[in-house]
């Protein structure tokens, strides 16, 4: 578990008060003292860190914010390269010009000593590598952020892959976890633009991610989960994990000797079938996606290699996603009716999957949606890439500040990168095409007869639960009640209206009532000629007329500036 506090008095809670200046002369370099200053962070910072000097930045006018965001991240270091890559798969948690700029980071480091290797080893597996292994090389063949990978052999003559993660890099990462929690929250508390974009909540997914990418053993599993699920297909290859030999830090597999999906020019040389390749691909992510609701979520083409006779084999399992069959399904459903035109049930099944803090307009949304439809979907089915398609509807989803849970939008990463690597190998493939049968399935599956009894079985299981609880739900209720521990607070809305008009009512009422009373009683004190007298008329009565008369002008001024009699 990666142990990860919020930052709070300085000296106190966080742990490398170096790493804090260095990545912020980073941000100061790359022009981003402005985002600190709006930060305040001098308040939680010592006095020597604002002594970075703003004249090491570089003159980088004329490069876009999102270019300097890309060039920031890959200074930091591994931490925040892998921060980038995985925030570039999510649209709906940053702008989209963002999300492109930061897919260009690459996860490329320099590997670490064999002697450190070696220690890892040790203490992971309880004896040194050359006890374990019948050999393994010093150079390791393949190196990345969190882990490098050593080819080594087994005394029955296997040659496996053994990747060993970094040393220190747990707490590598935990520092920077820290220092990124503190700054994305100081985001959400001082900039009103940025909290839009929830930065708290990117660190805390991207923590989340880091701790399954870390540990080694979910890995394997995932590894052997997939072997399983294609056990019986013999166009796809998973390699075996040796679990022995595999712990936490280390992972023992068998290592393949096969050429990259995007080696074109090696796989005609060997002999290997483009078209057949690009089929059976599809089919194994789609079979992924739609059947299993378990997928590789990292399928770019140095994860998939060829072997001989056209066997598709995959590597890195070390980010996956999954979705249950309802979500499934409702993603068939919304690509049905793109496909098909149906703006409404599109929008429908958009806001489904979604969720959103503040309510989009949905008329607005639907109007958009017939737009996207009308400019890009009034043509041959074969004629449309599912990738594009996809990425415009995240467009739009992030445009209306609409959340896809990450699984989702995992899954339609999956489809749209597969069909990028589809369409190198062979320029007339059809995703649509390929993808129909499995849509067709998913949606015939609901009227199954096993799965209509599975549903009635289940709505009747979830009724009798119903039944059986509510009795003691309510009696509960009651005895808080009675207890004064609960109370119950009714809120009219949407009356005030009313009641001001009422109030408006009574009052002009009331005063003309008023109006009435002073002119009745001013003509009887006329008639009754009560002094003081002023030219034989009573003074009294002429004033109370007077009032009635400028209280009955103002009255009807009243009534004619709301414009109703």
């Amino acid at each position: 578990m990666l142990s990860i506090r919020k930052i709070g008095v300085v000296g106190r809670t966080y742990r490398n008060l170096n790493r804090y200046r260095q990545i912020l002369a980073i941000l100061f370099k790359y022009g981003f003292g402005d985002l600190l200053e709006l930060l305040k962070i001098e308040q939680y910072i010592e006095v020597g860190l604002q002594l970075i000097s703003r004249n090491r930045r570089y003159r980088l006018e004329k490069l876009s914010r999102a270019e300097r965001v890309r060039m920031a991240f890959e200074e930091l270091g591994p931490t925040y390269v892998k921060l980038g890559q995985i925030i570039s798969t999510r649209p709906d948690l940053v702008p989209v010009d963002f999300a492109r700029e930061l897919s260009k980071l690459q996860d490329e480091v320099p590997s670490f000593a064999f002697n450190e290797v070696s220690k890892i080893i040790e203490t992971e597996l309880g004896s040194p590598p050359e006890e374990l292994f019948d050999f393994i090389d010093e150079t390791p063949f393949a190196s990345a952020s969190i882990g490098q990978v050593h080819r080594a052999g087994l005394e029955d003559g296997e040659t496996v892959a053994v990747k060993v993660q970094r040393p220190g890099i747990k707490k590598i990462i935990e520092v920077d976890l820290e220092i990124m929690l503190h700054l994305a929250t100081l985001m959400e508390r001082n900039i009103k633009e940025m909290a839009l974009y929830r930065p708290v909540k990117i660190v805390e997914e991207f923590a989340r991610t880091l701790e399954k990418e870390i540990d080694y053993t979910i890995e394997a599993a995932s590894m052997e989960r997939f072997a399983r699920h294609f056990l019986d297909d013999p166009t796809i290859y998973i390699p075996k994990v040796y679990r022995d030999t595999t712990t936490e830090r280390v992972l023992t597999m068998e290592l393949v000797d096969g050429i990259k999906v995007s080696e074109i020019e090696r796989l005609e040389e060997a002999g290997l079938d483009r078209k057949v390749i690009t089929a059976r691909g599809a089919d194994f992510y789609l079979k992924q996606v739609f059947n299993y609701g378990f997928f590789h979520a990292d399928p770019h083409p140095g994860n998939i290699f060829i072997l001989p006779d056209n066997v598709i084999c995959l590597l890195d399992f070390g980010m996956t996603g999954s979705v249950d069959r309802q979500t499934r399904e409702d993603f068939v459903d919304l690509i049905d009716s793109v496909v098909h035109q149906h703006e409404l049930r599109a929008t429908q099944v958009l806001l489904k999957l979604t969720s959103w803090d503040d309510e989009p307009d949905i008329r607005m949304l639907e109007k958009d949606v017939a737009d996207f439809m009308g400019q890009h979907l009034y043509k041959p089915l074969e004629d449309i890439e599912i990738g594009k398609l996809l990425n415009q509807l995240l467009e739009l989803a992030s445009r209306y500040r609409l959340m896809i849970p990450p699984d989702i939008f995992f899954m339609m990463k999956v489809l749209t990168t597969i069909e990028g690597v589809a369409l190198v190998l062979d320029p007339d493939f059809d995703m649509i095409a390929q993808a129909a049968p499995f849509i067709e399935r998913v949606k015939l599956a609901r009227f199954y007869p096993g799965r209509i009894a599975d549903d009635m079985i289940k709505l009747g299981s979830e009724m009798l639960q119903f039944i059986q609880q509510f009795p003691k739900d309510m009696l509960e209720i009651t005895r808080l009640i009675r207890q004064r521990r609960i109370s119950f607070k009714m809120e009219h809305k949407g009356l005030e209206n009313m009641l001001a008009t009422h109030d408006q009512i009574s009052n002009r009422i009331s005063f003309s009532i008023i109006i009435a009373a002073l002119i009745i009683g001013s003509a009887l004190i006329v008639i009754s000629e009560t002094p003081p007298l002023f030219y034989g008329i009573s003074l009294i009565g002429i004033i109370l007329f007077s009032a009635a008369a400028l209280m009955g002008i103002w009255l009807l001024i009243a009534i004619l500036r709301k414009g109703r009699l």
